[in-house]
């Protein structure tokens, strides 16, 4: 008989009398057994305690073992049946029972098959109080028979095609495990185009040539008797398209060898299931698998869906490249249908299988064992489910209980028994039988009837002892029929426990959930029921907890050094602990390196092996801890550079001490990262007034780690605290929890008072307010205090609200004014305020200044002088004097309405000032003004003077016109700024040569009235530099310059005038150049093959030509230039050499000499063919027009160039 112990749990009420819990105690024959002297006298009918599965396959090899154990008081008898017939053991010399036990032991191994023992086998245990039976064992041999004889051909298909080998392994028990290998026992490679399904056949979606081999092996693994059988080698050969039609054309008529076409790509189709849909069946708990197999090329991917549902997370697996799905512990909700789907690049089909979920029987509520007294009640119930429903059958000491003997405390309604005042005869073991189609349930369960009085079965005065803080469970194991009811006292003469910190279990222990030292003493448990009482005494002691005050630190250790790691415990005086170190979970390694003592473990010549994690472990008898540290060896060159890093920020802010105007900040600093902490800032938040806000308020030194904080009155504070070293400053702490002081009068005014007046009858009294932190209560005012400074009035004071700012009306204008303004709020009044001076609102001064006088410095700079105004007339703050001055307009603009008037002004009390900028020859006005705050006074009379001449501007233009063979024309307009009256203009010019030189300089005055003027014989095809400038009575203005040149001829003249083309865009040049090149060419040809004759070149009568300058006559008429009369006369030819104007070349002119004269020409064509040359010096001013004359050279000259 076995106590089952129930884990609900009851609390005892501290309202209620004291607490009896009444103990439904159940028995179950799978739970703690009773006491061993309880079972000697209590009697129990049998419970199985053992048996063989329901479907027993054995292995023939071996001995047939069927067990059946059962217990039972007094010790049950057994009895076996077999295909439901008795099965008398001692007819049979080879079935021996076992001793003491139901277990049959058939003896095969010495003679005898094990296919004879095939059959049904149950099993019968009883004693007086009833029989209880074990399950229908099924005992069949294991088989694992060879495959059948077959010829296999071999198989020829073509690539990419799609293959199915059958393996179809013979029938054994249990089924076997199927695996493709070749000869050499190696595993078949598989993948998503090669795989295995769930019947053991091996699909290929498309072949590929190296699939061919002749050693397709299906094997069979029968597990149960250890042996593998083998199919017979399947052979497989994939052949190109080329090679299959050879074989066609070896076998079949022509039409058939053109037949063979190519395995094309194509879309997939399944080889596994068969069609659109399909079904499958599995029982609960079991594993469903799903299989799709598609072939197609390219190799289609399976992918699964569950229609109107989504497939269980945790439950789903896929197999076999995805093919199959595997769904485990199966239920009734998996029911439905599931689509596979197989897709490739040219299409997807899909396959739906529709899954219907059984299920045999399975428990709802087993029956459980009851232990009733006389004349007490009590019900078996059994409850199974499944699908279908299975029907409950019931049966007594193993008889059906429509054939077993009438027991009238017994009534059975359907899936319950219901006893009723039961009685000794009552005593049986029912059992319950739930079956469908799919399986069978059996369960024992007995009904025992005893009158027992009540026993406890904990050994008396039993101590416990428990660690502080931690639950205690005292035992009081009961028994008794009836059930007996529980009770706990505490002390000698203590009352019923029923305080809300004791838990009463139903097997009758006593929980104490928190058990303090208060909880010592003696507990006494006390059990009744209606035939008697036993109690029982246990003692409980409270124990201080063991711990660890100092704990080993995480070290870095330099190889071959030495280091020690600290754990000092503390632990109850009466327990006695013992302390053992463990390097990373195992023991310390045996060395004498290793040291421990007391307090510490010490490691010697530290090694890498030494590297790990070291935990001290303090056991005593009720509780052990542990703190554990990491050891990391380095190696100790090069000695790795320390990282430097801001400090991390301090944490564990405390605020102590709190008085009305301070209070004591204390923190705990962070890691100084290796550069010491050389202060801390100190800042705080007014969450009242500017939550969000943080202030500087302090700071201190790096070495402290408290702060006096001084404190405002009437500021909900909050501080953080941020650490600063070499590197920089820390992230600020968490904030402190906030402290809000009392509210106290204000401590300090408003500053930045000022009166200044915005009217000339009123004083405007201005102000910085204070702040919210400043304030230091609710309530903030000002008053505000003002009277004039020059009489004997009293002070004017009026209350205002918290703003900046209070006007005074009716004040006369500009008087100064004595100003103060004071703080109050609720409490009271900030301390006397500082007096400061103010002036009512200015006014326009009065009266202009004096005696202006203007002295002419120069053309441009003159000096004013005037009186200073009275300062009572002024009427406000003398800002300076302000002088406005114009420039008399001329007739020509006088009609302007508008007078361009320009403004100096002189700061302060000054009472001159010069006027710079002026412009010469000018008729000026001024007039002076006062100017205060409020603007300036009236303007004094009005002073005229004038200014002298000045020299003038430059001339606005000069332009060169009409150009002749000796004289040119010059054009000007007069200065724009004359600055006086013009008396004449100076020209000045000098010719320039062709080398950039400058000929002699020629002075000429122009009277002032004149802008034209023409000069005669000059130089013809001669560029000349002209500087031209205006004067007046005070000098020579500045000059403009020019350059231009005289024309060769009238035809050239024109020739400038007119628009300037490329001649070589001319088709008649084109032309002549092209017949230029070939003649050269045709020259090159001849002279290469005089020379190959070995005549030489007469290149004598060109040196002549070259030598001799009369070679190429200048005539008067021909529009050339005239010959240098210096040193010039004997050189060559420069650039601007020309050639007739006719465009023609003498006979025996030399067009080497041309070219060598004619290289660097820098020019252009004019539009008539003619040639401009453009001077190349650099010319102060661009002239207004055209003045550049040049001679183009021939064009024969021009081709030679080219060439």
């Amino acid at each position: 008989m076995q106590l089952k112990i129930m884990p609900k749990k009851k609390r005892l009420s501290a309202g209620r009398v004291p607490l009896i819990l009444f103990l439904c105690q159940m028995i179950s024959a799978l739970e703690v057994p009773l006491d061993p002297k309880l079972l000697e006298d209590l009697l129990q009918p049998p419970t199985i305690t053992q048996q063989s599965p329901k479907d027993y396959i054995i292995d023939p090899r071996e001995n047939i073992v069927i067990q059946c154990e059962a217990k039972g008081k007094p010790p049950p008898s057994f009895s076996w049946t077999r295909n439901g017939t008795h099965f008398d053991i001692d007819k049979d010399p080879l079935v021996t029972m076992k001793p003491g036990s139901g277990t049959l032991i058939i003896n095969i191994m010495s003679e005898g098959k094990a296919e004879t023992y095939e059959g049904v086998y149950q099993c019968t245990a009883r004693n007086e109080r009833g029989a209880a039976i074990s399950n229908n064992i099924v005992v069949r041999p294991s088989r694992s028979p060879l495959w059948t004889k077959e010829k296999l051909e071999p198989i020829i298909l073509r690539n990419g095609q799609s293959l199915v080998l059958p393996c179809r392994p013979p029938v054994g028990l249990p089924p076997p495990i199927i695996f493709w290998m070749d000869n050499s026992f190696q595993r078949l490679p598989q993948s998503e185009r090669v795989s295995q399904g769930l019947n053991g056949d091996l699909y290929f979606s498309n072949v590929l040539p190296e699939d061919t081999r002749e050693d397709y092996i299906c094997y069979a693994r029968f597990n149960h008797t250890q042996t593998i059988q083998q199919k017979q080698p399947i052979s497989v050969k994939v052949i190109s398209v080329d090679e299959l039609n050879d074989t066609i054309a070896a076998n079949l008529s022509d039409t058939e060898f053109y037949s063979a076409k190519s395995s094309r790509e194509r879309p997939p189709t399944f080889l596994t299931p068969e069609g659109n849909a399909s079904n499958k069946e599995e029982l609960r708990g079991n594993v469903l698998s799903l299989e799709c197999i598609a072939e197609g090329l390219p190799t289609p991917i399976i992918y699964w869906i569950k229609e109107d549902g989504i497939l269980p997370i945790n439950r789903t697996f896929y197999k076999n490249f995805k093919k199959t799905l595997q769904i485990i512990h199966v239920s009734e909700a998996d029911s439905g249908n599931y689509q596979c789907i197989a897709k490739n690049a040219l299409g997807a089909i899909h396959h739906t299988i529709s899954v219907t979920v059984k299920a045999a029987p399975y428990w709802i509520m087993a029956p459980q064992n009851l232990v009733l007294s006389p004349g007490e009640d009590g019900t078996l119930i059994c409850r199974a489910n499944g699908k279908p429903k299975p029907r409950i059958s019931w049966l007594t000491n193993g008889v059906p209980v429509e054939i077993a003997p009438d027991d009238p405390s017994r009534k059975i309604d359907g899936d319950t028994i219901i006893f009723s005042n039961v009685q000794e005869r009552s005593s049986a073991v029912y059992q319950c039988n739930a079956s469908n189609e799919y399986g069978y349930l059996l369960a024992n369960a007995f009904v025992n009837v005893l009158a027992e009085p009540p026993r406890i079965l904990t050994p008396t005065h039993t101590l416990y002892q428990v660690i502080a803080n931690r639950p205690a469970l005292l035992d009081c194991a009961f028994f008794g029929s009836p059930l007996p009811t529980i009770e706990w006292f505490k002390g000698a003469k203590g009352s019923a426990l029923h305080e809300d910190i004791y838990v009463l279990h139903e097997n009758g222990t006593l929980e104490i959930p928190v058990a303090q030292k208060d909880s010592t003493g003696t507990y006494t448990c006390v059990a009744r029921n209606k035939l008697g009482m036993a109690k029982n005494e246990v003692h409980l002691e409270i124990k201080d907890p063991t711990r660890i005050i100092k704990q080993p630190e995480y070290a870095v250790v330099q190889r071959g050094n030495t280091v020690s790691f600290e754990c000092e415990v503390k632990h109850d005086h009466t327990l006695i602990p013992t302390v053992i170190w463990l390097k990373d979970n195992s023991e310390l390694p045996s060395d004498e390196r290793f040291t421990i003592d007391k307090d510490h473990l010490v490691i010697a010549d530290v090694s890498d092996d030494d590297s790990g994690t070291y935990t001290c472990v303090a056991n005593t008898t009720l509780d052990n801890v542990s703190a554990s540290a990491v050891l990391s060896v380095v190696a100790p060159t090069p000695t790795p550079a320390p990282v430097y890093d801001v400090p991390n920020p301090p944490f564990d802010l405390e605020l102590t001490n709190p008085l009305d105007k301070s209070v004591q900040l204390s923190w705990t600093p962070g890691d100084d990262n290796n550069s010491p902490i050389t202060k801390f800032i100190i800042e705080y938040e007014d969450t009242m007034h500017e939550a969000g806000l943080w202030h500087h308020h302090a700071e201190v030194s790096g070495t402290q780690t408290t702060a006096q904080l001084k404190l405002s009155p009437y500021v909900n504070y909050s501080f953080r605290v941020m650490a600063e070293n070499s590197i920089g400053r820390s992230l600020p702490s968490e904030a402190s929890e906030q402290y809000l002081t009392k509210a106290a009068e204000p401590d300090k005014n408003p500053t930045a008072v000022e009166g200044l007046g915005s009217e000339p009858d009123n004083l405007v009294i201005t102000w910085k307010p204070l702040n919210g932190f400043e304030s230091n209560g609710p309530g903030l005012q000002y008053k505000v205090s003002w009277r004039q400074k020059d009489g004997d009035d009293e002070w004017t004071s009026v209350v205002v609200a918290n703003v900046s700012k209070y006007i005074v009306s009716g004040t006369p204008t500009f008087v100064p004014y004595l100003i103060k303004v004071q703080a109050l709020n609720d409490v009271g009044f900030a301390p006397e305020p500082a007096v400061v001076m103010g002036h009512s609102g200015e006014d326009l001064p009065m009266v202009a200044p004096g005696n202006v006088r203007v002295t002419v410095v120069n053309s441009t700079l003159a000096e004013v002088h005037w009186d200073p105004v009275p300062l009572k007339s002024i009427r406000g703050h003398l800002q300076g004097y302000r002088i406005y001055y114009w420039k008399a307009q001329s007739p020509s603009k006088r009609n302007r309405r508008h007078i361009e008037k320009k403004i100096l002004t002189f700061q302060g009390s000054k009472t001159h000032g010069m006027l710079p900028g002026l412009e010469p020859f000018s008729h000026y006005t001024l007039n002076v003004r006062v100017v205060n705050g409020k603007g300036e006074g009236p303007a004094s009379a009005d002073q005229v003077f004038n200014t002298p001449e000045g020299v003038p501007s430059a001339p606005s233009s000069l332009k060169i016109v009409n150009p002749t063979l000796d004289s040119l024309t010059l054009e000007w307009d007069p200065p724009s700024h004359p600055n006086g009256i013009l008396t004449e203009y100076t020209l000045k010019y000098q010719p320039i040569n062709s080398t950039h030189e400058l000929g002699p300089l020629v002075d000429l005055k122009i009277p002032a009235n004149k802008t034209r003027w023409t000069l005669k014989n000059l130089n013809f095809s001669t560029r000349y530099k002209f500087y031209f400038y205006a004067q007046t009575s005070a000098g020579s203005g500045s000059q403009i310059t020019e350059e231009a040149v005289t024309t060769v001829d009238e035809g050239a003249g024109k020739a400038m005038a007119s628009r300037q083309v490329d001649i070589a865009t001319q088709g008649w040049f084109i032309g002549l150049m092209c017949a230029v090149a070939l003649l050269i060419l045709i020259l090159l040809i001849v002279c290469f093959i005089r020379r190959n004759k070995g005549g030489k070149y007469p290149v004598k009568e060109k040196e002549d030509a070259r030598a001799d300058p009369e070679i190429q006559p200048m005539k008067e008429d021909d529009g050339t230039f005239g010959e240098y009369s210096d040193a010039e006369d004997h050189k060559p030819l420069k650039k601007g050499s020309r050639t007739p104007s006719d465009r023609t070349v003498k006979k025996e002119d030399s067009d080497d000499s041309l070219v060598d004269y004619g290289e660097g020409v820098n020019g252009q064509f004019n539009e008539d063919g003619s040639f401009i040359g453009q001077y190349s010096g650099k010319k102060e001013k661009e002239p207004a027009e055209g003045n550049e004359s040049s001679e183009a050279p021939s064009p024969v000259n021009a081709m030679n160039s080219f060439v």
